[in-house]
């Protein structure tokens, strides 16, 4: 990367800040009653540092902004940026710009978990709301390594084609044993449904704190390794030649994957196409290197999955879509652009 290249994009990085703040603001001001930006500040200063709020703002729009709104939207920046990162590193190691986590069945085996509980109807007393979110991490997590396991014994070197394959087929498999417990389980299927497709209403801010260190031990746990992403894109041989263990590193970056992808499904269901979007929009501006592709596929990530977010819920008010179905519609025709450009 040439001297002006790396200016431009710490330049556009420091931007970003800014921009990120504004997103957030504007997820957070726009709804069923719209507040004002500089009510919004007034209100997240008085509720962190008790300073004394703007004359004319009332009670019940502090409660809707604190209480529903920003952490609702912190939620989906979390979420969106999780995803985004983990479609990054997917994409990175597969060398393919159609992977994502998604590809490799983690989303597959979230939903057939969160399915599994919705119909035993068992409840964790101490865990409460939590349950589905802990079961689809966990699902996800064991998603994860089943598939590695079976394609280390496949083979051993973990190519990436067999990976790919070993995702598609626990993913098929896992797709249909849901469709056969919704068949059976007819009563439940609204509530599956709607948690495949991915919602953050209803979420405060215990939603938040359950699945932030998550997103935080998974974002540092991919940069530590970022180096060796940057090596890894010019070929496993090559970095085995200069000493990258390819697949130990294919395996640590894969379970930082799961861990931001299991929580981020598990707290919101499933939402794709930002993993896909987000990345390649980063890296037609940003370039390949992984110290700034991960962190900037975080926040283009979260800004984009603010932005549907506020779509999903303002487009048809009072009622409200599913973000996944948003994302969709977003992502269908970019989806269909990279494959038909891959192929010509």
């Amino acid at each position: 990367m040439n001297i002006n290249k790396y200016n431009k994009n710490k330049v556009l990085m420091i931007l970003s800040i800014p921009l990120v703040i504004l997103i957030i603001c504007i997820g957070t001001s726009i709804g069923s009653s719209n507040i004002s930006i500089m009510d919004i500040i007034s209100i997240i200063l008085h509720k962190l540092f008790n300073v004394r709020l703007l004359e004319g703002i009332e009670v019940k729009d502090v409660s809707i902004i604190w209480s529903i709104r920003l952490p609702r939207v912190l939620l989906a920046f979390t979420v969106g940026g999780a995803l985004a990162a983990s479609g990054a590193v997917v994409q990175s190691v597969l060398k393919n710009p159609l992977a994502s986590p998604y590809t490799l069945g983690v989303s597959s085996g979230a939903s057939l978990g969160v399915g599994l509980l919705i119909v035993s109807g068992i409840s964790i007393p101490f865990l409460g709301n939590f349950s589905l979110p802990l079961i689809g991490f966990i699902s996800s997590l064991l998603t994860m390594i089943i598939v590695l396991v079976f394609a280390s014994k496949v083979d051993k070197e973990l190519s990436n084609s067999t990976i790919i394959l070993s995702g598609m087929v626990f993913s098929l498999f896992f797709n249909a044993a849901l469709t056969t417990i919704t068949a059976l389980f007819t009563s439940k299927i609204e509530a599956i449904t709607m948690w495949q497709m991915g919602s953050f209403s209803m979420r405060g801010w215990s939603y938040l704190k359950a699945g932030f260190p998550f997103f935080i031990i998974g974002i540092i746990g991919v940069m530590i390794f970022a180096k060796e992403m940057d090596v890894l894109t010019f070929g496993e041989e090559q970095a085995k030649s200069i000493g990258v263990e390819a697949e130990r590193v294919k395996k640590y970056l894969f379970l930082f994957v799961a861990i931001l992808t299991g929580a981020a499904v598990s707290i919101s269901g499933t939402i794709g196409f930002v993993d896909l979007i987000a990345p390649h929009i980063v890296r037609k501006i940003f370039g390949s290197k992984h110290s700034c592709v991960i962190p900037m596929s975080v926040v283009f990530g979260g800004c984009l999955m603010v932005v549907t977010d506020l779509i999903a819920r303002t487009i048809i008010v009072p009622s409200e879509l599913p973000v996944g179905a948003v994302t969709a519609i977003i992502g269908a025709p970019f989806f269909a652009y990279l494959y038909f450009k891959k192929s010509k």
